[in-house]
């Protein structure tokens, strides 16, 4: 079996020698610049190590791991663009570096890249690859249009904004769990708890991500502190502490939203002193701890030997200890 950073680095060898030489450059530009970023690759590592499980030659869903990568950053790309954010990793974002245009359009094109990729699989398997791509991709858009909706709302509730990080990020982990499993040959039992593990994975990580969004620190984190906050986003930490608030810090919790050209360190303080008057970041914690437990139990019923189940626990655990 290949270790986690073997798996990294020879799928990233692979993601920076692919060929984006095709014309109009100003098309492929952008999309050249984002998958050079770096970032984690979660998405794939998660993918190649579950397919790691049952087999060794991990080089043969290096296209399919390409294809969830490209199709995770065009998310990001359009998602950088809704929020009007600047920074991404430490880098400006494709709709400053450029314009919205082209970031729209070569998001665009990176989707379509994606479902390329996917397609080009190689194996029997490929059928079943695009049917879970579709149906986890699907989920995303619906998880962003929810999150869109739910910041002009105040009745958002934390059931209604666990299903919408559960379509809006967990699904993607999930799928890419199941897929590597799929490729590798598993019962439909195991991929289905493989599915199961990424996604519970994926809401603790998603939550923790809220989490770091307030309390981290941006030079691990990669990008500014404070951005939910700023576009008024009703995470678990808004919608628990404005539940547990006393009616005069709902009262600042509602001046706070709908203030118009205040200075945003000021709203991002404020806010988060409320936050720490309840007690929400430990609630938070405790809910993300639980759910990671889940996850792990799902990968515990893989009919696989626990050495071969090691590299992925291992993994997923790396992923919940990053800086608050």
């Amino acid at each position: 079996m290949n270790s986690i950073d073997q798996i990294q680095d020879k799928f990233e060898h692979y993601l920076q020698g692919m060929d984006y030489s095709r014309r109009p450059d100003a098309l492929y530009a952008p999309i050249r610049y984002v998958l050079s970023l770096g970032g984690k690759r979660i998405r794939p590592t998660l993918l190649i190590a579950a397919y790691n499980m049952y087999a060794d030659d991990i080089e043969n869903v290096f296209k399919v791991a390409a294809g969830m990568e490209t199709f995770h950053n065009f998310t990001l790309l359009h998602d950088d663009l809704m929020d009007k954010a600047d920074i991404r990793r430490g880098h400006a974002t494709v709709h400053k570096k450029w314009n919205e245009n082209t970031a729209i359009l070569s998001g665009d094109g990176m989707l379509v890249l994606a479902f390329r990729f996917l397609s080009e699989s190689g194996s029997g398997y490929t059928p079943k690859i695009l049917k879970i791509a579709n149906e986890t991709f699907t989920g995303i858009m619906e998880g962003q249009q929810y999150d869109m909706e739910f910041e002009t709302r105040h009745d958002v509730t934390e059931a209604e904004y666990i299903e919408m990080i559960r379509l809006k990020t967990s699904v993607l982990l999930a799928a890419c769990a199941q897929m590597g499993a799929v490729l590798g040959g598993a019962t439909d039992r195991d991929s289905a708890l493989m599915y199961d593990f990424g996604e519970k994975v994926g809401l603790a990580f998603q939550l923790q991500d809220d989490l770091l969004d307030v309390y981290g620190d941006p030079a691990v984190f990669g990008k500014k502190i404070g951005g939910d906050i700023l576009c008024n986003k009703k995470t678990y930490l808004y919608i628990n502490t404005y539940r547990l608030a006393s009616p005069s810090q709902r009262e600042e919790l509602d001046r706070w939203a709908v203030y118009d050209g205040v200075d945003p360190d000021s709203k991002i303080a404020g806010v988060r002193a409320i936050y720490d008057a309840v007690g929400v970041k430990e609630l938070s914690e405790n809910l993300i701890s639980s759910l990671f437990d889940e996850g792990l139990g799902r990968l515990e019923e893989v009919s696989l030997p626990e050495s071969r189940k090691k590299v992925i626990r291992d993994y997923a655990k790396s992923l919940m200890n990053r800086n608050i």
